[in-house]
């Protein structure tokens, strides 16, 4: 008998793509991702990450995937269950409180930058930027971080926007991600156009894929390593759950391949839009999280229909931000709903609260409590080391060592349905030795060991 989730399921392997995609690509794909393989060799970086993505990311989302369908439940319960399986024991159900935990942190402070680009579409587009210079870019930013109020008001929308999607469940989840992700899409290819027109797109494909292999050195392949993992958005229980909602006959591993190979398009796709706008006015590419606050809008200020397509491009880091927050939440959300027996909307109410007030703590370190730190952070530092740096990896490092070394064979092989007998062996050794080794290795990079 084909177990199912008490919440539903996916009605298509599509749906489960878009939401998986979904979950995976969020602001740092839009920024993150073009900056670091145009600063550490082009196309060699690209060919290298995504080595990484195969080696990495593409055998533990699997695992995670396969370690959701097989629970059926939430990630808490599922570890729970999954490990009186296995005869293993019960402690493994703290990997899915891990999860739970690092997704509303996340979600805490993830609202709170979603909240800044949720502003600055209303600023773009009445074209607040337009002849603007450098230092005026850089005041408007510095006004709307030093308001606590404003802040705090867009946080609080953005986190509305969260719960009104979570609260209508798997349906709700599905309607959302097959209108936010195709919207997304066209959203990147129109600002690719735009960039084509109107700045240097020839000097922009150099930059990302011209295959420099002398730039490759052991850091670039460790921030290789480190953001094929953290992109997939793994270690937080969201693909886990997501996994619950799985049709039995879908195939694990060609759509996780699908979703790696769409988060990596996105990520591409953003840097072809971003750079030739960055090059054609004399920007610095590698200005980090600034180049989305701080240099872009000098470009859209000084461009042709500027406010509009700069308007645009805050849209699409809007929904980008959406669609991973839904994830974020969603195990929290399950849990409750599981074992408190709470309505989900109800669920969704308490769930929201909490992770709204762990955000105002955020806001606040931004500005009035700015100069409160602990271990000279300040509230934000803290928390995205926290998980960043810590959770995440040992999350990964858990769903690891669970599916490769804990779970039996015979349910992997099942769940998972590879036909090929050497192609489930190529996932065995990888998720057995190479990932967690990997993993390994990126968190005591991460934590500054190496």
């Amino acid at each position: 008998m084909v177990k199912l989730s008490v919440h539903g399921q996916w009605s298509s392997r599509l749906a489960f793509i878009f939401a998986a995609t979904g979950s995976a690509v969020g602001l740092g794909n839009i920024w993150k991702f073009p900056y670091i393989a145009g600063e550490n060799g082009g196309g060699a970086f690209v060919l290298v990450y995504l080595l990484c993505i195969i080696l990495i990311g593409v055998p533990i989302m699997m695992a995670e995937i396969l370690l959701g369908r097989h629970g059926r439940q939430s990630p808490i319960n599922s570890m729970r269950e999954l490990a009186k399986e296995a005869a293993a024991k019960p402690y493994w159900a703290w990997l899915g409180w891990l999860g739970v935990i690092a997704g509303l942190l996340i979600l805490s402070y993830y609202s709170v930058i979603a909240g800044w680009a949720m502003a600055y579409v209303v600023r773009v587009s009445l074209g607040i930027f337009e002849g603007a210079t450098a230092d005026g870019v850089s005041s408007i930013f510095a006004h709307l971080i030093a308001d606590p109020e404003k802040l705090l008001g867009w946080h609080s929308l953005f986190m509305i926007m969260t719960m009104l999607v979570v609260a209508r469940g798997v349906k709700g989840l599905e309607r959302a991600v097959r209108l936010l992700m195709p919207a997304l899409l066209v959203l990147l290819v129109l600002l690719v156009g735009y960039a084509m027109d109107q700045g240097k797109f020839e000097q922009s494909v150099s930059f990302l894929f011209s295959a420099d292999f002398s730039k490759i050195t052991s850091d670039s392949v460790l921030t290789a390593m480190g953001h094929a993992f953290f992109t997939l958005s793994l270690g937080m229980g969201a693909i886990m759950v997501y996994g619950s909602y799985l049709p039995s006959k879908v195939s694990i591993a060609s759509t996780t391949i699908i979703i790696a190979l769409a988060d990596t398009a996105v990520a591409l796709l953003a840097g072809l839009a971003i750079f030739p706008l960055v090059f054609a006015n004399g920007l610095e590419p590698g200005s980090g999280p600034g180049l989305i606050f701080q240099t872009l809008p000098i470009a859209f200020g000084h461009m042709a229909f500027g406010s509009f397509f700069g308007g645009l491009f805050f849209t699409l880091l809007v929904f980008a931000a959406w669609t991973s927050s839904i994830s974020l939440i969603e195990p929290a959300v399950a849990w409750l709903v599981e074992n408190k027996k709470m309505s989900r909307m109800r669920a969704c109410i308490w769930a929201g609260l909490v992770t709204w007030a762990m955000g105002v703590g955020t806001v606040l370190s931004f500005n009035v409590a700015a100069d409160i730190t602990l271990f000279d952070k300040t509230f934000f530092e803290v928390m995205d080391f926290l998980t960043a740096n810590i959770m995440l990896p040992l999350g990964g490092l858990s769903i690891a060592i669970f599916a490769g070394w804990v779970m039996k064979k015979e349910i992997t092989a099942q769940e998972l349905n590879i036909q090929s007998a050497f192609l489930y062996t190529c996932w065995s050794f990888l998720i057995k030795f190479v990932s967690p080794a990997a993993v390994v290795i990126i968190f005591l990079n991460v934590v500054g060991v190496i």
